[in-house]
């Protein structure tokens, strides 16, 4: 194999596609739980669920405790219909988590109507009309509107079925580039941190690796728009460790300081030492980092000045439980194509087993106990 290739399989990484592709803004992730469940399924020994949405594979080791938790979030930053154009057919939005205005023009979305999917695209007033002072200032989202190619209100409501409510997602392709290694899609954040959690169960079950736990690999809801899953996935599984599988912020592109995003592509997965949702327990950070080294596994020290990840929720769960972000670098996360190298999903995929097969409740208890 070429050393310039993807580590991960071929089925993988259709999976990794799918997921990908999969229809699913917060609030409306069912298509991505559905995925989760199905290939969960088959290497899980239980599937549990909150009452939101969220998909949890239950995975017994030698021993019953300690109880760790590794999730993904399911959703993906996207849009909600506010409203109809009585004349045109035009339809207005609200972003559906964060957005950049500059990263939405001129895109595609798929709308999900009660009559199928709607393809449509973000448009404003053309360039050619603006005057020469509009045209020095950034586009505001309250100022765009999606075309469905409609010609009044009666095609959009009527024969495509939009109403006031539905979602939209971005349109976008997977793609892999560079000889099967760089991937470039869609729902990046948060399916790559989804589809290692599914890795890992599988690589675990497959190889018959033992571990001296109980293993919850869920898959959260709603967590672009305030880390609602992982309020209800944390109660459910009542866990005495957790992982939060997600990607990170890489900053090997033009115009960022190293202090501002450390990470790079191609250099392995990072753990967050801080963000601004949560400071994780120091003894567990070192766990990981010594697990990395042993492992000879890459990894990259990161931090998150603004935002946060449901390891936030994890963390506060009752009493409290140790809980650190495992990421995976990847550029231009919450637009419509984000670009991640495989190899570094491969390694953080390898970096989760070893600390699963390390994590028996001797250690879990040392974060917390002297």
């Amino acid at each position: 194999m070429s050393s310039t290739s993807t580590s991960l399989e071929p089925n993988s990484l259709g999976l990794l596609k799918e997921l990908s592709e999969s229809f699913g803004p917060s609030g409306f992730e069912r298509e991505p739980a559905t995925v989760v469940r199905r290939e969960g399924s088959k290497y899980a020994d239980e599937v549990l669920y909150d009452k939101i949405g969220s998909v949890i594979l239950k995975k017994r080791g030698t021993s019953e405790v300690p109880r760790v938790l590794m999730a993904g979030h399911l959703d993906e930053v996207g849009f909600v219909v506010t409203g109809v154009d009585p004349l045109t057919g035009y339809l207005t939005f609200a972003p559906l988590g964060g957005w950049f205005d500059q990263v939405l023009l001129g895109h595609r979305v798929t709308i999900r109507t009660r009559k199928g999917d709607v393809v449509g695209v973000i448009a404003a007033k053309p360039p050619h009309l603006l005057t020469e002072e509009e045209k020095e200032k950034v586009v505001k989202k309250e100022n765009m509107f999606i075309d469905v190619g409609a010609d009044s209100s009666a095609v959009t409501l009527e024969e495509l079925g939009v109403r006031i409510g539905d979602p939209a997602a971005p349109w976008s392709q997977f793609t892999m580039v560079r000889n099967n290694r760089i991937a470039i899609g869609k729902a990046f954040d948060d399916r790559v941190g989804t589809f290692v959690g599914l890795e890992v169960l599988r690589r675990i079950s497959e190889g018959k690796i033992e571990h001296p736990n109980t293993i919850f690999v869920g898959g959260t809801v709603q967590e672009e728009v305030g880390l609602r899953g992982a309020n209800t996935v944390a109660n459910v599984v009542d866990a005495d460790v957790a992982l939060a599988l997600e990607v990170d912020i890489a900053g090997d592109v033009p115009g960022i300081k190293p202090s501002e995003a450390p990470t790079k592509l191609g250099k392995g997965p990072s753990i967050l030492t801080f963000d601004a949702s949560m400071i994780p327990n120091q003894e567990f950070k070192r766990f990981v980092i010594d697990t990395a080294e042993a492992e000879g596994i890459p990894l990259q020290l990161s931090v998150v000045t603004k935002g946060g990840t449901d390891a936030a929720r994890f963390n506060l769960n009752k009493a409290g439980c140790p809980a650190i972000v495992v990421s995976v670098p990847t550029r231009h996360i919450h637009s419509h194509e984000s670009i991640v190298d495989t190899k570094d999903i491969d390694n953080t995929v390898k970096l989760v087993i070893a600390l699963v097969k390390r994590l028996d409740q001797r250690t879990a208890k040392s974060f917390t106990q002297d």
